[in-house]
């Protein structure tokens, strides 16, 4: 695997050296739910892979199946404050302040069996990155994340491959054409893990919590932890979430490592509304 510089700048611990931060040669983990691209920050995600910012991806499987929406339908901006019940009636999804026509999921049904004919043509069972690389090969958007990864060779890990519209769609398409496919998961984890221990440095950017955040540090746990590692995320520790961790937690773990350079941080904040900055502060040239 590549070796990418982790440039960590602009950290809220003023103890933190930024030299040597900035110098270390790591392998950088970037990890984000679904709200993350179904919100606005696909082409911000898209961008750091392109530009070699990201070695390996971990997210959830509502990213994949809105990377693929986006590639053809763009979501509606609605309101918060929605009638529920009238959205029903009227076959619209809402996330937050986005809608979502029902229609958008139709299409990627459609898309989807499409490309599980060929995916599972050869082999009955794969990997959630196998999915997502060959996913990301069909697509024509530059925007795209999953087509960004497969051009650059940045596996994307999705340890919760059925947790959307694909695993309703595996499970259609499994029940009505080919009872034998399935998705092997346990090989990607020792992917996850056996990289890991390769790695001379790690870094991590946590946008948001849940599996992803959490994959990434506890597989980081079986190299001793992460060497460097900032959070961004609203969640709340005192409600004893996973989500709502701060990093000192996971060094009690052992997932991230500790020393003299205080080596974590974690941002409070509204990713959507900070992470485009960090970005724009910390990578762009």
């Amino acid at each position: 695997m590549q070796r990418r510089a982790f440039r960590r700048r602009n950290s809220q611990r003023p103890s933190t050296s930024p030299s040597k931060c900035e110098d270390a040669d790591a392998t950088i983990y970037l990890t984000c739910t679904s709200n993350i691209i179904s919100s606005g920050l696909r082409e911000v995600v898209a961008y750091l892979v392109r530009e070699g910012y990201v070695d390996v991806l971990i997210t959830t499987a509502g990213s994949l199946a809105e990377d693929v929406i986006k590639t053809a339908k763009p979501f509606k901006m609605g309101e918060w404050d929605a009638d529920e019940a009238v959205l029903r009636e009227q076959g619209i999804n809402r996330l937050g302040n986005l809608f979502v026509p029902s229609n958008r999921y139709v299409w990627l049904e459609e898309y989807l069996y499409d490309f599980f004919e060929e995916f599972f043509a050869e082999e009955k069972v794969r990997t959630p990155t196998s999915f997502a690389r060959e996913l990301g090969e069909t697509l024509d958007d530059q925007d795209s994340v999953l087509k960004q990864a497969a051009d650059n060779d940045v596996p994307v890990y999705c340890p919760a491959l059925t947790d959307s519209e694909v695993g309703n769609f595996l499970y259609y398409y499994r029940q009505g054409y080919d009872s034998e496919v399935g998705i092997e998961i346990l090989d990607d984890y020792d992917s996850l893990i056996e990289d890991g221990m390769l790695a001379d440095t790690t870094g991590l950017i946590a946008v948001g919590g849940g599996v992803p955040k959490h994959h990434a540090i506890m597989t980081n746990l079986f190299r001793g932890g992460a060497d460097y590692v900032v959070y961004i995320s609203t969640g709340m520790e005192g409600d004893g979430s996973l989500s709502g961790a701060p990093p000192n937690e996971a060094v009690s773990w052992g997932k991230i490592k500790d020393d003299d350079r205080t080596n974590y941080t974690q941002v409070e904040a509204e990713a959507t509304l900070v992470f485009p900055l960090l970005v724009a502060g910390a990578f762009s040239e």
